[in-house]
């Protein structure tokens, strides 16, 4: 009897990875990927399946050459369409394209308050998270967004978005910034396959340096993703800030307000910790951080995936 091989990439590390893969790896990381895609009910393309290729770099010709004449592959997935499952998972295929209907409806929504957002005082980079950053959202589905903020003033910065949040809930629109991190503390604690993946689909706003040095300080993701971090095309966005916020931002920053921003600091973890106690999830709240997964949606992608890798590693045994 065979122990349960642990799957690969859930965590950061070393990766075997060769530009000329092996059948069998190449099989596997194929496996792997569209295995993932599946646990969120999302097809991929050809080109998403090179893109997402899991700890593994290959062309897109050797890929689309092991995806045609691979029999065993051919035995695990099935094409909808221009979709790649699993078999047995046809009905994804409208699956996904009614979630990009949806998805379409939502992004001039997104725009508009994550632009909102970018012009606040203290707001360095913002980029839309989550499904509907992989246009795999409902119609009801949050708009997640990511956000740098100035140094030593996440939680004033995170005050001032909530302002925007509310405007937008009174308007029906459920805009959840659920990851608020400060622009000295760029690398992130989480290395995991999951925040590999949201670091590749995250769509930014703007291109800004503060967005390249954000991806620059968790070139760690690549080693999970290696195809999924191609460089960003396009200058960096180069026109000012409103001259009101940048004021603001500098007026701010000034050692008077620190006693303010640790009480919103003090104020609001104690809340979220709270909350965190009651409900679990991923959440980490500090002086330069504030992230607030509280559904355990992370844990659960993470779990279903040992699990699946463990069905497919058995079956390759059989």
């Amino acid at each position: 009897m065979h122990a349960p091989v642990a799957p690969p990439a859930l965590a950061a590390g070393p990766l075997a990875r060769s530009t000329v893969l092996e059948r069998s790896a190449l099989r596997q990381a194929v496996l792997l990927t569209v295995a993932y895609a599946d646990l969120f009910d999302y097809p991929l393309t050809r080109p998403e399946v090179h893109r997402y290729l899991i700890g593994a770099t290959a062309s897109l010709s050797a890929l689309e050459g092991v995806l045609d004449d691979d029999p065993e592959l051919r035995s695990r997935l099935a094409r909808t369409g221009e979709f790649v499952h699993l078999r047995g998972r046809e009905a994804l295929a409208h699956t996904r394209r009614r979630r990009a209907a949806a998805s379409a409806q939502l992004w001039p929504v997104a725009r508009r308050y994550a632009g909102l957002i970018a012009r606040l005082p203290l707001v360095r980079f913002v980029a839309v998270t989550g499904a509907l950053a992989m246009d795999n959202a409902g119609p009801d589905d949050d708009i997640d967004l990511f956000i740098l903020t100035q140094p030593a003033r996440v939680w004033l910065c995170r005050l001032l978005v909530l302002a925007v949040v509310r405007v937008a809930a009174l308007r029906g629109r459920r805009v959840c910034p659920n990851f608020l991190l400060s622009a000295d503390r760029l690398t992130l604690a989480e290395r995991n396959l999951f925040t590999a993946h949201e670091l590749a689909q995250m769509v930014p706003l703007a291109r800004t340096k503060w967005g390249d040095a954000f991806r620059d300080a968790n070139r760690w993701a690549e080693e999970m993703l290696p195809n999924a971090f191609a460089p960003v095309p396009g200058d960096r966005a180069r026109a000012p800030g409103p001259a009101l916020a940048a004021l603001a931002s500098r007026v701010l920053a000034w050692r008077i307000f620190d006693g303010l921003e640790r009480w919103e600091m003090e104020r609001k973890i104690r809340r979220l910790r709270a909350r965190g106690a009651r409900e679990g999830g991923s959440f980490a709240f500090s002086r330069e951080e504030c992230r607030g997964h509280f559904s355990a949606h992370e844990a659960r992608v993470l779990a279903a995936f040992g699990a699946r890798w463990v069905e497919l590693v058995r079956a390759d045994r059989r």
